[in-house]
């Protein structure tokens, strides 16, 4: 840039006309014909009028001139040897070459405007400035600032952090305990009867998940808490330990809130396991804690197993009354009818019945094999013959009456007939018949209710005895701080870029 501007100084001063100067023994030639100038008018005034200018005022009036490489050399002018010219007519100045617009901001470095009259005298090799090398960089307030919330946000937590972590905090020790929920499969009254013991109400077992919801109720936190005071055990550390301790005036509220961080269950739906983990002040009282908690499950299983069996007792119970009392009433509709009818059996009624009709059947044909025997040799007049017409035609009389028996008497529209009689008979042998199998069926699942109730079928069955540490696992120190250290860090990274994105936009 600086060579640019010192080739537009050149210029300038190339178009500007030579004047004659006094030399050492020298005239000026009078008869010397001016050299014509090429350069536009605007570029080019009388010498007298006008002053002299700098590079910055005559670059607007000058068109863009070249870089050095690009002006040949024969139209670069020579310096002279000697500040003194040479004596002799003055030389025309070369013909202004275009150049482009120099930078306003740019100042010539070592360029001097000549004065009037003068030639100005171009130097050897145009000086190359660089631009001055970058500072270097210095803190900032803002970077201040950043580094002041880094320590505020970051260092100090995690050094109250550590403080409390392996200061402060009391060493905690964990019991562990596994159980589950067995059921009793021995034979018993119901299973020998087949069939019938969906109807004996026996228990099919606890559902497994109501035993883990019940272990997370404050009724098992207060049960335990009867047995083992959980309040003067876990404030032994207050007010030294704020997070693993409790403060001794708590309520229960509060202290079901800080039971549920010392007990962690684990309960798998499909094999219906239960795995606990209590947190105590020492070993001892972790696991006596554990076996107050299975002793209490056990308990609350044997009370719920108790009311199904009294459940099951009463509503067998009541099976076998309501059966008793409908076979008693089938018995007595069915005593009633057969006062009514004077037919002890209708179904023997109807089979002697039969036998008659049968009988009648096998007389009839009888009577016909005689009366054909007697036509080939008898006469029309024949006493025998009379007598086997009239035998023939009683016998088909009564098995007609016989028969009519059977059916509809529509001449006798008050009296009950046969048939409806018997469908009669048939509800009622039915009605007696469902009586008599609900009641067997009844009394066999009040037997099984008995079976059931003299015995335990549901207990506790723990795959994981309560066990005792010998060394404290909480709280995880290393762990937690870790913790703490990433999310502080992510916290403050966040803030920060909040901060920069902020500063950009405005």
């Amino acid at each position: 840039m600086m060579a640019r501007v010192q080739i537009i100084q050149d210029g300038l001063a190339l178009t500007e006309p030579a004047k004659p100067q006094a030399t050492q023994g020298a005239a000026p030639d009078p008869q010397a014909a001016p050299a014509p100038n090429p350069a536009p008018p605007a570029a080019t005034q009388p010498p007298a009028a006008s002053p002299p200018q700098s590079a910055a005022q005559a670059a607007p009036a000058l068109k863009a001139v070249p870089s050095p490489a690009a002006v040949p050399e024969a139209s670069k002018p020579v310096a002279a040897a000697s500040a003194t010219p040479a004596p002799g007519p003055a030389v025309a100045p070369a013909p202004a070459v275009a150049a482009p617009a120099p930078n306003p901001n740019a100042k010539a470095a070592g360029a001097a405007t000549p004065a009037p009259g003068q030639t100005a005298a171009k130097p050897a090799a145009a000086a190359v400035q660089m631009r001055p090398v970058a500072a270097a960089a210095t803190l900032k307030r803002r970077h201040y600032g950043l580094m002041l919330s880094f320590v505020a946000v970051v260092i100090v937590p995690v050094i109250i952090t550590m403080f409390y972590l392996f200061v402060l905090a009391n060493d905690q020790y964990a019991s562990r305990a596994g159980f589950t929920i067995r059921q009793e499969n021995g034979n018993s009254a119901s299973s020998i009867l087949g069939g019938l013991s969906f109807l004996t109400g026996a228990s099919q077992g606890v559902n497994a998940g109501v035993l883990h919801e019940f272990m997370q109720s404050p009724a098992m936190m207060e049960q335990v808490n009867n047995r083992f005071d959980l309040r003067a055990h876990y404030a032994q550390g207050w007010p030294k330990d704020p997070i693993y301790a409790i403060w001794p005036d708590a309520t229960n509220e509060e202290l079901f809130r800080f039971w549920k961080r010392v007990l962690r269950l684990s309960y798998d739906s499909a094999s219906g396991l239960i795995d606990i983990t209590v947190q105590a002040l020492d070993p001892d009282s972790a696991q006596q804690i554990a076996q107050v908690i299975l002793e209490e499950s056990q308990l609350m299983i044997n009370r719920l197993n108790d009311a199904q069996r009294t459940d099951s007792m009463a509503n067998a119970e009541r099976e076998l009354a309501e059966a008793v009392e409908s076979l008693r009433a089938a018995r007595t509709a069915l005593t009633v009818f057969r006062a009514e009818t004077r037919i002890v059996d209708p179904i023997a009624d109807i089979q002697g019945r039969l036998g008659v009709v049968s009988n009648l059947q096998q007389q009839l044909a009888q009577a016909l094999v005689e009366l054909d025997l007697l036509d080939p040799s008898t006469r029309v007049d024949d006493p025998r013959r009379a007598q086997l017409t009239r035998r023939i035609e009683v016998i088909r009389n009564r098995i007609e009456e016989e028969r009519n028996f059977f059916g509809t008497d529509a001449g006798s529209p008050d009296d009950e007939t046969y048939p409806e009689m018997i469908a009669q008979y048939e509800a009622l042998s039915v009605d007696l018949e469902f009586a008599e199998r609900n009641y067997t069926a009844a009394l066999a699942a009040l037997q099984a209710a008995m079976s059931n109730a003299s015995r335990q079928s549901l207990y506790l069955a723990a795959y994981i005895p309560p066990t005792k540490a010998q060394e404290a696992e909480y709280p995880e120190r290393f762990t937690l701080l870790a913790l703490v250290v990433g999310f502080l860090i992510l916290a403050w990274s966040i803030m920060a870029l909040i901060y920069y994105s902020l500063r950009d936009r405005a």
